[in-house]
């Protein structure tokens, strides 16, 4: 398996550059090819941290103390590529981006659902295009969790990472709370955070739109106090619903109107022509919420009484695997375009997700799309924001596209472990049971075999061997400490008979950034460890 990926990658890189193919795992088929002459822009000038606008107002931030180290990676030449990482450099690029928080078991309010979690990221994208968040709701009750996959660019993955779990806190939160946030905004006075986040210290925000951001989320919490209905705040779902629709609408809205200056500007077009998919769980002490808007996933890993582990799925993929999905969308336009919505599997032959954040260019009329893009400064490189001056074919009844999550509740029981919360990268290359079955026995340290069947004590010797090496690469120990980091090295160095191969996993962690993403996508995994002691029946 690692020769042939080699003697591929080496004859792909015959030629000094490459320009990016639109591998099958691309989310857009069109949109994401940049030609070899020019490098992906890395628009690193727009990120910094909120943290410069009111940070102890609105949240309060924990950062981890891994380490972290930007990658020097290149283009491609067939002189330059080497293969041959060793253990070290191997752990070096695994662990780079991984983060463990422990929780306290009582934060002053009462008992917590959540004892822990772990996550980590692996870039195929330069620069990464998932995101992750997590924190706690400081003025209602439990914590969020989110992955969210861009595509067409990092821009709308990175606004929606920063800004989904504030819509989703405010929208939770009683009426008398919210009335105290407005008051201290009205006399300046310090504003009681509504989350604590947990940060890698690797992540960073848009400082340059902060402002925006947060007069938009208090137009948002106004709207509330304004309704009678509010009163006690809005129940997980009705607040993870709410939150979706109302941040992809401010979103559209914020690359429509005039703003305070032209890189607040640039920075609105962008998120809205790029997008995102999303995958937010908010874990109380009696169940666990899940939103998901597109192709992340989260599953939750489940021990049986015999020691044995099961994957439940709380979200559903909504891709063109998904025929239900697929009628709905073609049940919302005339029937003479039955044939032309989802073309070669994609949202008119060019988007994967069939629902996502932003991605303008598959809601707006032609019209508007051409007036937005149009109204930018005469000198503004359309290429240098990665947008571009196309309309999709058969583009003849918008919007093809929205974000209205899925929601699914479940109710906590004794056996439910873990939660894996994952982008498309990780369950391209693991199925859902085998994922929760590397957590749990990474969780255990126990590795169960099924017994020897009647039919395998028929094998002939080869086959036998071939048996024996599946069930020795099972019990393999785990080199990592961290779960997700765990999951992403099996993801990426699963040998043929489940065995870790050292060689493949070097082979796909050297390729370059110009061959990186034919083979892999970004990856992003979270880990979240339950406190099943909650959920066990209390006794007199």
């Amino acid at each position: 398996m690692s020769g042939r990926v080699c003697a591929s990658i080496l004859q792909r890189a015959s030629s000094y550059t490459l320009p990016l193919p639109c591998s099958a795992s691309s989310q857009y088929i069109h949109l994401e090819a940049f030609p070899s002459s020019q490098p992906r822009p890395t628009h690193s000038r727009y990120f910094s941290s909120w943290g410069a606008f009111r940070a102890d107002q609105l949240g309060s931030r924990l950062e981890d103390s891994g380490n972290w180290s930007l990658s020097g990676r290149h283009l491609s030449t067939r002189q330059d590529l080497d293969f041959h990482l060793n253990q070290v450099q191997i752990n070096s690029i695994l662990r780079s981006n991984e983060q463990a928080v422990s929780v306290p078991e009582f934060d002053g309010r009462g008992l917590s659902t959540v004892r822990k979690f772990e996550s980590n990221q692996l870039a195929a994208n330069t620069p990464n295009e998932d995101r992750r968040s997590a924190a706690t709701c400081l003025q209602s009750k439990g914590m969020l969790f989110g992955v969210f996959d861009g595509h067409g660019g990092w821009a709308c993955a990175q606004a929606v990472s920063e800004r989904l779990l504030y819509y989703t806190a405010v929208a939770m939160m009683p009426k008398q709370s919210l009335e105290e946030l407005e008051r201290c905004m009205e006399h300046g006075r310090p504003v009681p955070p509504i989350l604590q986040w947990y940060k890698h210290h690797s992540d960073f925000n848009y400082r340059e739109s902060a402002s925006l951001y947060i007069d938009h989320l208090r137009v948002f919490w106004q709207e509330l106090l304004d309704s009678e209905d509010h009163g006690e705040g809005m129940s997980p779902p009705e607040a993870l619903d709410h939150a979706f629709k109302r941040l992809d609408g401010d979103i559209s809205l914020e690359a429509q109107v005039p703003l305070s200056n032209d890189l607040m500007k640039s920075t609105a077009i962008q998120v809205a022509f790029a997008g995102c998919t999303a995958s937010v769980a908010h874990i109380g002490t009696e169940g666990i919420h899940v939103a998901n808007t597109g192709d992340c996933r989260v599953v939750l890993g489940v021990q049986e009484e015999d020691g044995s582990w099961s994957a439940l799925p709380l979200s559903q993929d909504h891709n063109s695997q998904n025929k239900a999905e697929v009628e709905r969308i073609k049940a919302l336009h005339p029937s003479s375009e039955r044939d032309t919505v989802i073309t070669d599997d994609r949202l008119l032959g060019v988007l994967m997700p069939l629902r996502a954040f932003g991605d303008v260019r598959f809601k707006w009329s032609h019209e508007l799309q051409q007036s937005i893009l149009a109204g930018l400064e005469s000198g503004v490189d359309l290429d240098s924001l990665n947008l571009y001056q196309y309309t999709p074919p058969n583009y003849l009844t918008p919007p093809y596209l929205d974000v209205a999550p899925e929601i699914t509740y479940h109710k906590l029981r004794p056996k439910d472990r873990f939660l894996i919360l994952g982008s498309d990268g990780l369950w391209d290359e693991l199925a859902s049971e085998e994922a929760v079955r590397l957590v749990g026995e990474h969780l255990s340290g126990i590795h169960l075999q099924a017994p020897v069947s009647s039919s395998e004590r028929q094998l002939k010797l080869g086959q036998m061997h071939e048996l024996l090496l599946k069930r020795r690469a099972r019990a393999s120990p785990a080199l990592d400490t961290n779960a997700a980091t765990h999951l992403i090295r099996r993801a990426l160095g699963t040998g043929e008979y489940g065995e870790l191969c050292h060689e493949r996993l070097a082979s796909m962690l050297a390729l370059p950034e110009d061959l990186a993403r034919m083979y892999r996508d970004d990856i992003t995994a979270t880990v979240v460890y339950l406190n099943s002691n909650l959920a066990r029946p209390q006794h007199d």
